[in-house]
Protein backbone atom coordinates (compact mmCIF):
# COMPACT_ATOMS: atom_id res chain seq x y z
CA UNK A 1 0.00 0.00 0.00
CA UNK A 2 1.51 3.48 -0.94
CA UNK A 3 2.00 6.21 1.78
CA UNK A 4 1.06 10.02 1.49
CA UNK A 5 3.45 12.38 2.94
CA UNK A 6 2.00 16.30 3.83
CA UNK A 7 3.59 19.78 4.09
CA UNK A 8 0.61 21.20 5.42
CA UNK A 9 0.48 24.88 5.53
CA UNK A 10 -2.09 27.79 6.70
CA UNK A 11 -3.16 28.31 2.78
CA UNK A 12 -1.11 25.02 0.96
CA UNK A 13 -0.88 21.79 1.39
CA UNK A 14 2.23 19.77 -0.07
CA UNK A 15 1.61 16.43 -1.41
CA UNK A 16 4.11 13.36 -2.52
CA UNK A 17 3.35 10.11 -2.85
CA UNK A 18 5.37 6.57 -1.99
CA UNK A 19 5.82 3.79 -4.59
CA UNK A 20 4.34 0.87 -3.79
CA UNK A 21 6.74 -0.93 -1.75
CA UNK A 22 7.50 1.94 -0.03
CA UNK A 23 10.76 3.05 -0.68
CA UNK A 24 10.48 6.28 -3.16
CA UNK A 25 8.65 9.47 -2.58
CA UNK A 26 7.52 11.30 -5.63
CA UNK A 27 5.99 14.90 -5.84
CA UNK A 28 1.82 14.65 -6.92
CA UNK A 29 0.60 18.33 -6.45
CA UNK A 30 -0.20 20.97 -3.91
CA UNK A 31 -3.53 21.99 -2.72
CA UNK A 32 -4.90 25.18 -1.94
CA UNK A 33 -7.32 25.23 0.93
CA UNK A 34 -8.69 27.22 3.97
CA UNK A 35 -6.90 26.32 6.97
CA UNK A 36 -10.11 27.78 9.25
CA UNK A 37 -12.46 25.20 7.00
CA UNK A 38 -11.34 21.69 6.65
CA UNK A 39 -13.62 20.48 4.02
CA UNK A 40 -11.93 22.83 1.18
CA UNK A 41 -9.26 19.95 0.98
CA UNK A 42 -11.59 17.36 1.71
CA UNK A 43 -12.74 15.91 -2.16
CA UNK A 44 -9.22 16.57 -3.56
CA UNK A 45 -7.77 14.56 -0.69
CA UNK A 46 -10.33 11.75 -1.46
CA UNK A 47 -9.88 11.37 -4.76
CA UNK A 48 -5.88 10.96 -4.26
CA UNK A 49 -6.64 8.54 -0.77
CA UNK A 50 -9.24 6.35 -2.67
CA UNK A 51 -7.10 6.25 -5.96
CA UNK A 52 -4.08 5.07 -4.68
CA UNK A 53 -5.52 3.14 -2.27
CA UNK A 54 -3.48 5.05 0.84
CA UNK A 55 -3.32 2.95 4.05
CA UNK A 56 -0.84 5.73 5.61
CA UNK A 57 -0.07 9.46 6.00
CA UNK A 58 2.69 11.10 6.89
CA UNK A 59 2.41 14.51 8.23
CA UNK A 60 5.10 17.18 8.52
CA UNK A 61 5.32 17.78 12.61
CA UNK A 62 6.94 21.57 12.52
CA UNK A 63 8.65 21.51 15.86
CA UNK A 64 10.81 24.19 17.40
CA UNK A 65 14.49 24.27 17.17
CA UNK A 66 14.48 23.08 20.97
CA UNK A 67 12.25 20.16 19.69
CA UNK A 68 9.15 21.66 21.26
CA UNK A 69 5.54 22.17 19.54
CA UNK A 70 4.64 25.15 18.79
CA UNK A 71 1.47 26.89 17.35
CA UNK A 72 2.39 25.30 13.68
CA UNK A 73 2.68 22.09 15.01
CA UNK A 74 -0.52 22.03 17.08
CA UNK A 75 -2.38 23.32 14.03
CA UNK A 76 -0.77 19.74 12.35
CA UNK A 77 -1.56 17.87 14.85
CA UNK A 78 -5.31 18.83 14.11
CA UNK A 79 -5.18 18.08 10.91
CA UNK A 80 -3.76 14.61 11.43
CA UNK A 81 -6.98 13.75 13.83
CA UNK A 82 -8.96 15.40 11.03
CA UNK A 83 -7.38 12.77 8.18
CA UNK A 84 -7.26 9.63 10.60
CA UNK A 85 -11.00 10.31 11.70
CA UNK A 86 -12.03 11.37 7.76
CA UNK A 87 -10.16 8.84 5.98
CA UNK A 88 -9.40 5.82 8.14
CA UNK A 89 -5.85 6.18 7.19
CA UNK A 90 -3.12 5.63 9.57
CA UNK A 91 -1.17 9.16 10.39
CA UNK A 92 2.15 9.54 11.46
CA UNK A 93 4.03 12.80 12.56
CA UNK A 94 7.72 13.51 11.03
CA UNK A 95 9.73 15.85 12.49
CA UNK A 96 9.80 18.81 9.31
CA UNK A 97 12.67 20.97 10.92
CA UNK A 98 14.62 22.76 7.73
CA UNK A 99 12.66 20.89 5.34
CA UNK A 100 11.18 23.73 3.27
CA UNK A 101 14.79 24.98 3.73
CA UNK A 102 16.15 21.82 2.64
CA UNK A 103 13.79 21.94 -0.19
CA UNK A 104 15.22 25.57 -1.35
CA UNK A 105 18.07 24.42 -1.44
CA UNK A 106 17.74 21.46 -3.88
CA UNK A 107 15.76 24.02 -6.11
CA UNK A 108 18.31 26.65 -6.50
CA UNK A 109 20.96 23.81 -7.02
CA UNK A 110 18.67 22.89 -9.94
CA UNK A 111 18.53 26.35 -11.15
CA UNK A 112 14.57 26.94 -11.07
CA UNK A 113 13.69 30.18 -11.26
CA UNK A 114 11.92 32.16 -8.06
CA UNK A 115 8.68 31.84 -9.89
CA UNK A 116 8.65 28.35 -10.36
CA UNK A 117 10.08 27.23 -6.94
CA UNK A 118 7.19 29.33 -5.04
CA UNK A 119 4.09 26.79 -7.33
CA UNK A 120 6.68 23.69 -5.89
CA UNK A 121 8.22 24.43 -2.65
CA UNK A 122 5.53 22.70 -0.45
CA UNK A 123 5.49 19.63 -2.86
CA UNK A 124 9.17 19.57 -2.53
CA UNK A 125 8.94 19.77 0.79
CA UNK A 126 5.93 16.79 1.30
CA UNK A 127 8.62 14.66 -0.88
CA UNK A 128 11.90 15.61 1.51
CA UNK A 129 8.96 14.67 4.31
CA UNK A 130 8.00 11.21 3.35
CA UNK A 131 11.48 9.95 2.15
CA UNK A 132 13.31 10.79 5.50
CA UNK A 133 10.55 8.92 6.94
CA UNK A 134 10.61 6.24 4.65
CA UNK A 135 14.15 6.02 4.77
CA UNK A 136 14.17 5.77 8.83
CA UNK A 137 11.41 2.63 8.56
CA UNK A 138 14.18 0.80 5.91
Amino acid sequence: MKKLGLDVGEKTIGLAISDALGWTAQGLTTLKWDENNYTTAKEPLRKIIDENEISEAVVGLPRNMNGTIGPRGEASQRFGKWLEKEFKVSVQYWDERLTTMAAERVLLDADVSRQKRKKVIDKMAAVIILQSYLDAKQ
